[in-house]
Parts: structure tokens; C-alpha cells; sequence
């Protein structure tokens, strides 16, 4: 999946194993853990969707997260797994099982294809409508220290929206790319603006 589909996916998740759990997120936190698996783009030497990918590395990661945050991590769990389980393992392979084994997983659909294009444009929509209605929207318009980790998304889905990088966002997707892009940007700026005021 392209950045959108990841960060509409990774709300939604997040979103809803929040409310089964009774919990509250942090916002910003989830739509960070929605794309950390691919910071390995950024790590030379280290294969796209390779260890980064692996569920059974995140279950690792995550015990001491467990062990101190009970179920409050649960929610942000989901979200960093689903990112592999469902978004990368429908338009691509990864190495789910790494270490146990190097072999690749996945069913192969077209990243570029209609049905992949499609699936990011409902999971957007689900998304938008979502954070409307539940006033998520308005709560990333307040300010918060957390705000600021939203550069992380914002940096995926400008750079393969406007450079190509690491791959090629379809016309199709430009318009979803760009409203994250506005609604995360827009929320660090609130951010600057307080911490500007106060020196």
C-alpha cells in the first residue's frame, strides 16, 4: 500500500481497538505507527519489507509495552502490525516470519492496479469521515507536544507524492496524499505557533 492507505488503515485499526478497549490514543501516535515499518526504506543496506516487516519481531518489540502499558498498547500494537498482516501483505511480500524464516508472504496484488487504487480511496474515505465525525479532526487541531511527530507522516506522503521517493504515487492517489499531507502539516503548525508565542 501507498502512505494513504497506511495511514487510513492504521486510524481505523487503531480506532477501533481503542473504543473495544476502552482506551484513549494518542492521535498522532497512531498515524506515526502506521508507517514506522517502512523506515527501513531508510536504512542502507536493509531490504524494503525484509525484518522490518516481520510480525514476529514486532510481538518482541512490543512485550515490554505490554508488560507496562497493559492493554493501552494494545491499540497502537494493532496498528503497527496491520501495517504488514494486511497493507504490504496485499500489494506485495514480506517476511512476516523473519528470523524463523527468510521466505517472502503475500498475495502479490498490483500496488499501481485498479483494486489497490480503490481499496486506498475507500479506506481514505472511511477514514476522513471518521476522524468528522468523532471530532478527531478538531482534537489534531489543539495543541499538543505529540503533534510534532506527525513530520514523520507527513514526510510519507509528500516525498513519493511530489519526488517519487521511494516509489511512484498514481495521479489517482494525489489528492488523498495531499490532504493527509494538510491535515498533519496544518496541526504542527498550530504546535510551532504556541511554542512560538510563549518565547
Amino acid at each position: 500500500m501507498y502512505a494513504v492507505g497506511h495511514l487510513a488503515l492504521g486510524y481505523l485499526s487503531g480506532k477501533t481497538a481503542s473504543r473495544i478497549l476502552n482506551v484513549n490514543a494518542n492521535l498522532p501516535l497512531l498515524f506515526l505507527m502506521s508507517v514506522l515499518p517502512d523506515v527501513d526504506l531508510l536504512i542502507p543496506g536493509l531490504e524494503h519489507r525484509g525484518p522490518m516487516h516481520s510480525a514476529i519481531i514486532f510481538c518482541l518489540l512490543f512485550l515490554p509495552a505490554f508488560i507496562l502499558f497493559k492493554k493501552r498498547a494494545i491499540p497502537y500494537f494493532v496498528v503497527l502490525i496491520q501495517h504488514v498482516l494486511i497493507g504490504d501483505y496485499l500489494t506485495g511480500d514480506t517476511q512476516l516470519l523473519w528470523p524463523i524464516t527468510t521466505n517472502w508472504y503475500g498475495l502479490g496484488m498490483e500496488i499501481t492496479g485498479l483494486t489497490n487504487i480503490l481499496i486506498e480511496w475507500t479506506l481514505f474515505l472511511t477514514s476522513t469521515t471518521t476522524l468528522l465525525k468523532t471530532k478527531d479532526a478538531r482534537s489534531l487541531f489543539q495543541k499538543h507536544p505529540s503533534n510534532m511527530i506527525l513530520a514523520v507522516p507527513v514526510l510519507t506522503a509528500l516525498l513519493p507524492a511530489f519526488l517519487s521517493f521511494p516509489l511512484h504515487v498514481p495521479p489517482e492517489l494525489i489528492i488523498p496524499h495531499l490532504t493527509y499531507i494538510a491535515l498533519f502539516t496544518l496541526s504542527i503548525l498550530i504546535d510551532l505557533k504556541s511554542i512560538f508565542m510563549k518565547t
